[in-house]
């Protein structure tokens, strides 16, 4: 019975946080235990022994529980309470040199550090979280409130503890890399509650940047006692990736949500009401490549300050969401614009979102070391749907007065003007409008213009509707010149750069107004200048001019191919216009026929 009760006696002892004295009554009676024992030979040892080393292991048991539950609620004791530490470092070292003992038990210091850990998780949870639904900055309000628990904790450890333990227990070191360990598992616990950018990204500000600052481990307060390699968070890399891949996944969704929002906005405020696009300096502007760069630029200087890994990711994930979006873009726009094709409303909407999209490819050129490849793909995207703008215009004007070129050069052109005067009309209009567009595109729209207006103006001529006679062949070269030089002043101020198509309108007006004689003479300049000139076109143009059959034909002809030969190693191949131009084929049945078998039929006139 006595032993029982000296058990009885221990066990109240630690429970009642009397540890020094329940610890000294332990050694005696495991001192007491050794030496029964040591009485013993191996072979005769009484279940008497054994329970009574089962009662000391599970005294010792409870002694560790005891001293673990005093060391993890350390900031809860009162001062007096708190002396119970040092008692917990004694008894901690005083095992420590009975390691070697019969029955001693193993992991003190292990038991000590997780009482530690676990007491500072105690502490990280009571910090106050509120739900999304209560509070949108819900996360940043509790990494501030974690931040600030942490350093007061630190604080208690530096001021209330150090004296409690001797040196080699390292208390502060062992606190600081608890607060790491359980920081970071309530870091990740809080990661499966996140779901919004703005919160992604202030766990990536907090892990990085803030934990480590002045604000929390760098804090004076625990200064000098927490080194400089001990401020930042030991994170696990997966762990810092999978936040940030989170948080690129969420981007690239709210870029979606974002530029989808911006075809509404287009729609809503512009579309909807038929407003004229507002000119800035001095072009048509949407203001969109200015929404989605700032959009955008925000996005990767946040991420730039996280680092350089996130920003890469962050432009990659834009880039991604940015190059589906023309396409869309265009379906949204084209739906809602086809109906008012024949409105200059219609392309001035194109205009400026032709200048709007050439400008945010040229703000995006600065993410081209970044991220080349998925930039590249941007680009291609964005020139497609410019093209595709510029295109829909231009088709758009051609298909409005090609009905008016066709009638050029007919019986009727002679003697009304009103389709000629549309011609102007129209092509002023789409030159009043292109002064609307950025430099870059408007050159080569321009010169398309006059290139198409130059053709079909010629190609009139090419067609054999109209044969001149009575001299109404002077007539047609006075209209003709007269017509040229209303459409070469128009191109001169649009500015094209196609001065080479000029001359070509004066000099079929000087083949056509000219003597009979004096054709081959007005010949020379025409194929110095277009070298491409055929046999057929020359042919329909001397058909325009009354010259049909007979000996003059034949012997132009034979000087078009004598000058062609002379002008076939010295011509300017790029410039190629009635190449472009199909004459009519020549259905005279004389026509082959060579000029030595119809000389003696047909007269030298």
């Amino acid at each position: 019975m006595q032993y029982y009760s000296i058990v009885m006696e221990i066990n109240k002892l630690i429970v009642s946080d009397h540890l020094e004295e329940a610890y000294v009554n332990l050694l005696s009676l495991r001192l007491e235990l050794q030496r029964e024992h040591q009485a013993l030979d191996q072979e005769d040892y009484p279940i008497e022994l054994v329970n009574k080393e089962k009662d000391l292991s599970l005294l010792y048991g409870t002694l560790r529980n005891k001293m673990s539950a005093i060391v993890r609620n350390f900031s809860a004791l009162t001062s007096c309470k708190k002396e119970q530490l040092v008692y917990v470092a004694y008894i901690i070292l005083e095992e420590e040199k009975r390691q070697g003992e019969t029955g001693a038990m193993q992991g003190w210091r292990d038991a000590w550090r997780d009482a530690v850990l676990n007491g500072v998780r105690d502490t990280l949870k009571k910090v106050p979280l509120d739900s999304r639904e209560q509070n949108a900055s819900w996360l940043a309000v509790h990494l501030g409130l974690l931040g600030k628990a942490v350093v007061e904790d630190l604080g208690k450890v530096k001021t209330e503890l150090l004296s409690s333990y001797p040196p080699d227990f390292n208390v502060f070191e062992t606190y600081v890399s608890c607060h790491h360990e359980a920081v970071g598992e309530h870091l990740k616990r809080l990661l499966e509650k996140v779901t919004e950018l703005k919160d992604y990204y202030a766990l990536l500000d907090f892990i990085i940047h803030h934990y480590p600052s002045e604000k929390i481990m760098g804090s004076s307060s625990l200064l000098p006692e927490l080194k400089e390699d001990q401020r930042t968070l030991p994170v696990d890399k997966d762990f810092l990736n999978q936040i940030k891949d989170k948080y690129c996944a969420r981007l690239q969704a709210d870029m979606k949500t974002s530029l989808n929002r911006i075809i509404d906005l287009e729609n809503e405020e512009s579309w909807k009401e038929k407003r004229k696009p507002v000119i800035d300096e001095g072009i048509y502007s949407s203001h969109i490549d200015m929404d989605i760069w700032t959009n955008i630029k925000g996005h990767v200087q946040g991420s730039r300050r996280i680092d350089v890994n996130l920003e890469q990711k962050v432009v990659r994930s834009c880039l991604e969401e940015l190059k589906i979006f023309p396409k869309r873009f265009e379906s949204a726009f084209v739906e809602w614009s086809s109906p008012l094709s024949n409105s200059s409303l219609w392309a001035e909407y194109h205009i400026s979102y032709i200048n709007s999209f050439s400008a945010l490819k040229e703000h995006m050129e600065s993410y081209k070391d970044t991220c080349p490849i998925q930039l590249e793909l941007v680009q291609k995207e964005i020139d497609r749907l410019t093209t595709s703008l510029s295109q829909a215009v231009m088709e758009n004007f051609k298909t409005d007065v090609k009905p008016f070129l066709r009638r050029q050069m007919t019986g009727k052109w002679f003697s009304f003007d009103d389709d000629f005067l549309q011609l102007i009309r129209r092509t002023k209009t789409l030159s009043e409008q292109s002064k609307y567009m950025t430099p870059k595109h408007k050159q080569a729209f321009v010169n398309e213009a006059h290139f198409f207006v130059v053709k079909d103006y010629v190609s009139q001529l090419m067609k054999n509707n109209y044969s001149c006679k009575n001299r109404k062949n002077e007539t047609a070269a006075t209209k003709i010149t007269n017509q040229w030089e209303e459409l070469k002043e128009i191109f001169q101020d649009m500015n094209s750069s196609l001065d080479w198509l000029n001359p070509v309108g004066n000099q079929l007006s000087d083949i056509i107004g000219c003597k009979k004689s004096d054709v081959i003479r007005n010949l020379e300049p025409l194929v110095d200048n277009y070298p491409d000139i055929m046999k057929s076109h020359l042919s329909a143009v001397l058909y325009f001019r009354g010259i049909i059959r007979g000996r003059e034909k034949h012997t132009i002809l034979q000087r078009l191919a004598e000058l062609k030969q002379r002008t076939e190693n010295t011509g300017n191949r790029e410039q190629a216009l009635f190449s472009e131009i199909q004459a009519a084929v020549n259905t005279d049945c004389l026509a082959g026929t060579p000029f030595s078998c119809l000389s003696f039929i047909v007269p030298d006139s």
